[in-house]
């Protein structure tokens, strides 16, 4: 569940919400696997990963934890994308050249014990157990705490490192899911221009905004959507939309560029002259795009689209910084 703040009060435990792929790692003796949170297998991604998981002391095991790839102290999530490749031997090459660790924070089963119906206190304590007695360079526990102030620190220094901060009842037992948790993300805003827009699937209204800024050479590169559109303002905005249609849109990056995860509608999209700015608020920024969809806040008649650049996106604080997560 995502949340503005994080809760107060007894019974909470606070963790760091890494920035990678969510995994459940299991082991039965020689066999090792690991599995996404939508149930597809990602071990032939992260060979090196199944491997250190094979050469444990505890045969038997099974862990909730994420994928990460860390890069000068930061996690770097482009990496972690590029290992979604097809080709064996691409995969093999860049677990040379970027490795993956495996960060720990929950445990379902160790050995013949198993912790899914225990409360949260006791699997953590398990869990830092287990990561005594089997500990290696890249298996790693993720740190947490009941203190709340310090929680709000990592959220206010996420961006780097973290994609937020996580809070569990300590008396729970193992749900897998979002729904076990309360979400708290560092959302951050950005004026953005309307290059162009994608009508939507089943009317023939605008569906969702295309949004660009301008990098320092003066070319408009396509940097994500919105579609947080009121249905009673859709007709309308269609029409206002529709007058402004002109190529190309975008001067720079376009939508509809090759990508494994792009699909037929990918590349239907109507161009616009650079003339409207929204205010959007996001989350994440990967590769100079925004990692998920934003939330329109409101238009921006104020402000000239030049004004509209990528500077906007740099950090507005220092991000958290791996070493000093471990260190608090």
């Amino acid at each position: 569940m995502l949340a503005a703040e994080l809760p107060d009060g007894e019974g909470w435990q606070y963790e760091p919400k890494w920035d990678g792929f969510r995994c459940i790692a299991r082991r039965d003796a020689a066999k090792v696997e690991m599995i996404s949170r939508s149930g597809k297998p990602l071990g032939r991604y992260f060979p090196e990963v199944l491997e250190m998981l094979g050469a444990l002391k505890e045969r038997r095991f099974t862990f909730d934890g994420e994928l990460i790839i860390p890069l000068d102290d930061r996690l770097d999530f482009e990496a972690l994308q590029m290992r979604l490749h097809p080709a064996e031997s691409r995969v093999r090459k860049l677990a040379k050249e970027t490795p993956a660790q495996l960060m720990l924070f929950d445990v379902l089963e160790i050995g013949a014990k198993s912790f899914n119906e225990k409360p949260l206190s006791e699997r953590r304590k398990a869990l830092e157990k287990f990561h005594k007695a089997n500990s290696v360079g890249d298996l790693m526990l993720s740190p947490a705490t009941t203190d709340r102030r310090l929680a709000l620190r990592w959220l206010k220094r996420s961006g780097g490192a973290l994609d937020g901060v996580v809070a569990k009842r300590l008396d729970q037992p193992y749900r897998f899911g979002e729904r076990a948790m309360v979400k708290v993300k560092q959302l951050r805003t950005a004026d953005c221009v309307v290059g162009g827009f994608r009508y939507a699937e089943k009317k023939r209204e605008v569906g969702s905004l295309l949004l660009g800024l301008y990098d320092n050479e003066g070319a408009l590169h396509h940097v994500g959507f919105t579609s947080g559109i009121p249905a009673k303002e859709r007709p309308a905005l269609t029409k206002k939309l529709e007058k402004l249609i002109e190529p190309p849109g975008f001067t720079g990056n376009a939508p509809g560029g090759p990508s494994r995860w792009s699909t037929e509608r990918t590349g239907q999209w109507e161009p616009l002259r650079s003339e409207l700015v929204v205010d959007v608020r996001y989350d994440q920024v990967t590769g100079r795009r925004f990692r998920h969809g934003t939330a329109l806040l409101r238009w921006r008649p104020d402000k000239a689209p030049r004004q509209c650049t990528f500077e906007q996106l740099a950090p507005e604080l220092k991000p958290s910084q791996i070493k000093e997560l471990f260190a608090a």
